[in-house]
Order: structure tokens, then C-alpha cells, then sequence
């Protein structure tokens, strides 16, 4: 099992309990998102933005315009942050303290670079694509020279992380727990809904078989 060194910068300190530093769960943890939020400093002020992501090995890639203000402020600065988080219910106890979540989180500590080469460049978006919905990449039109001139992507190498889960049940105080009052879970999941194809579509443009099978997986 490999796990990332607990370090000032990435040891869980409330919750320890709740933590884990092994490389895989974390990474399914990624896997499992499309969005991760990106803090950064801009003008002395603090600022977090979310971003859609794409991951390979220890690879996290970002994209934006090439004057994108975030991304430009983290290429300065050389390193970044990034957290994901799932909830996945709603932990409702006999009491108001002990009402909470069950989630999934990983935070992410890394060093940033800016690609430059053309091929690197369009891999990173394949990858970014592949990320969102398997099969995509291939079922679209080439991107342009000039699209590609536009587009800033960056690549972070993930140096440490951590991640915090939550998947108990309710820890309500023991002489709570023969209250005549209901506590439970409420599961939540994201979920995809049947596809809509464009009102701009030609009539004998079906859905294509990828699009299908993501809504089949996910539904």
C-alpha cells in the first residue's frame, strides 16, 4: 500500500481518525469528481474558484484562458492546493450538535508548471476530456492551431495529500439514544439524467453510444 508522509502540510489534525493517507483512496476519490476548488492569492486577497480537472498518475490538469488571473497567480507562486469533496448524506440526529455529514474529501499540495509544447498540450486535454466522459475525445472534431494558442493548460505533480471520510451512522450521546425522536441517514448522489440532444441538431443525429453508456453508469 502506498501512502503519502504525513507532514505538517498535509497531516489531518481534527477528525485524525477519519483520515488517510493512502495514495489509491485518494485517488478514487478523484476519479469519482469533475470538480475540485483552487485557492489562491490575488491583490493580498484570498480567493478559492472551482475548477474542472483531469487526472493521470500523480497528474492534475487545469485550463483556462491565457490570461486567466487564477492560473496565472499559481504559475507565479509555483505550487498549488486543490480539494474535492463528495457528500454523500445527511446525518441527522436526536440532537442539533450531533446532526452531520457523511463525505468523501481529499485536499491535494503540489507544484505547478505551464505547458508549453503542442503535443503535451493536446495529451493534457485528452486527458481533461477522457476525465469528464470516457470515449469523448474521439467523437469530436480536432481542436484548432489558434484554439490551442488560446487555451492556457497547466499541470500540477501531486507532491502530498490527504483525505478525510465520513460513512458512519449517527453518534448521538448515549442517554439520547431512547428519545422518542427519529434520526437516521438521508443518502445523496449525483445523478445523470437522460441526455438532451441540441435543438440545433440535425433530426438524424442520434445520441452516440459513449453519451449513452455515461448516462447508463451514472443514472
Amino acid at each position: 500500500m502506498k501512502t503519502y508522509t504525513k507532514s505538517k502540510l498535509n497531516q489531518v489534525k481534527r477528525g485524525h481518525t477519519r483520515a488517510t493517507y493512502d495514495v489509491e483512496k485518494i485517488n478514487q476519490i478523484l476519479d469519482a469528481g469533475f470538480i475540485g476548488f483552487v485557492s489562491y492569492i490575488y491583490e493580498g486577497r484570498a480567493i478559492s474558484l472551482p475548477m474542472a480537472y483531469g487526472r493521470k498518475e500523480n497528474k492534475i490538469y487545469l485550463h483556462s484562458s491565457q490570461g486567466n488571473r487564477m492560473l496565472l497567480a499559481l504559475l507565479e507562486n509555483k505550487e498549488m492546493s486543490m480539494t474535492v469533496m463528495h457528500l454523500d448524506a445527511l446525518v441527522l440526529a436526536r440532537s442539533g450538535l450531533h446532526h452531520s455529514v457523511n463525505y468523501r474529501s481529499a485536499t491535494l499540495f503540489g507544484t505547478l508548471k505551464k505547458i508549453e509544447d503542442i503535443k503535451e498540450k493536446e495529451a493534457a486535454l485528452f486527458c481533461f476530456m477522457e476525465h469528464m466522459m470516457q470515449g469523448r475525445w474521439d467523437a469530436v472534431r480536432p481542436m484548432l492551431p489558434n484554439e490551442l494558442e488560446r487555451t492556457m493548460v497547466v499541470e500540477m505533480t501531486i507532491e502530498t495529500a490527504s483525505a478525510k471520510i465520513r460513512d458512519v451512522d449517527v453518534l448521538d450521546e448515549p442517554e439520547d439514544e431512547k428519545l422518542p425522536i427519529w434520526a437516521g441517514l438521508v443518502p445523496l448522489r449525483q445523478v445523470a439524467e437522460y441526455p438532451i440532444s441540441d435543438s440545433k441538431l440535425e433530426s438524424y443525429i442520434k445520441i452516440p453510444e459513449h453519451v449513452l453508456n455515461y448516462y447508463k453508469k451514472n443514472k
